[in-house]
């Protein structure tokens, strides 16, 4: 059963990004030409569904509540009081030839380039990596953290890897089992994906302080010619959003369903 959800889950939010929306209502719309209103009607609302969620005022609309929720930390008020430091799984390109840090993807080395940050103010906090691989046979991109923080410097000792779980529901879980229910800690993510990641880890009995980085709205300025013009870094954007708020409502749906 959990297996069908997970594979529903997948298709339904792979058919709701921009992209194969438009392609399906364009084949549909070229299908139908034959009533020549609907088919042009379904063909400019395709071209209408991929610019829009291409440009920066649809993609940072839809961004920027997601990454709003939760304020970034620039100073701990307390470093005393945390146990440790989490930062949750991205991706990493495991078998290039290139220095550990450099084999993070984007999101992964904005979340532990902010992880280190914040424990270098914590002497006492340990670092606690998370992700598995979601391919078979390709190391966990935990380990890629693992090895890109003691490239950094940072002393083995102080780095736990939690390497098997796949999601963040699964993450939340594996945290609590190293850390106990009661630990205090930072939790590090990229800002769109914090509301989900709290919600996961409040749900496995956890209260983790966010730690948000990575944000992706509010950098384009309407002065800016390219703030105007359609681009796949905004499309990108876009498919972000939305799978973010799939994910929080698969979760309430989820939640409903348990009472």
């Amino acid at each position: 059963m959990t297996e069908w959800f997970g594979v529903l889950k997948g298709l339904v939010s792979a058919l709701a990004m921009p992209l194969p929306m438009a392609l399906g209502l364009a084949v549909v719309g070229l299908v139908g030409l034959g009533r020549r209103f609907l088919g042009r009607l379904l063909v400019a609302l395709a071209l209408v569904v991929v610019v829009g969620a291409s440009w920066v005022p649809v993609a940072d609309r839809l961004l920027a509540p997601l990454e709003a929720t939760y304020a970034p930390v620039f100073e701990v008020a307390d470093p005393g009081v945390y146990a440790a430091v989490v930062v949750l799984g991205a991706g990493w390109e495991p078998d290039a030839n290139w220095p550990a840090p450099a084999r993070l993807n984007e999101s992964a080395a904005l979340r532990l380039m902010e992880g280190l940050r914040l424990l270098q103010t914590l002497p006492q906090a340990q670092l606690v990596v998370t992700g598995a691989s979601r391919r078979a046979g390709e190391a966990p991109v935990a380990q890629g953290y693992a090895a890109a923080a003691r490239a950094m410097g940072v002393a083995p000792e102080r780095i736990v890897v939690l390497d098997t779980p796949t999601d963040t529901a699964l993450e939340a879980y594996a945290v609590r089992e190293a850390l106990g229910a009661h630990e205090p800690f930072l939790l590090v993510t990229s800002a769109a994906h914090m509301r989900r990641a709290v919600a996961h880890f409040e749900r496995a009995g956890l209260t983790p302080s966010p730690a948000p980085t990575h944000f992706l709205s509010g950098r384009g300025r309407p002065a800016q010619f390219s703030y105007w013009v359609p681009s796949a870094e905004n499309l990108r954007k876009t498919e972000r959003a939305i799978y973010e708020y799939l994910g929080l409502w698969a979760l309430e749906l989820d939640h409903r369903g348990r009472r």
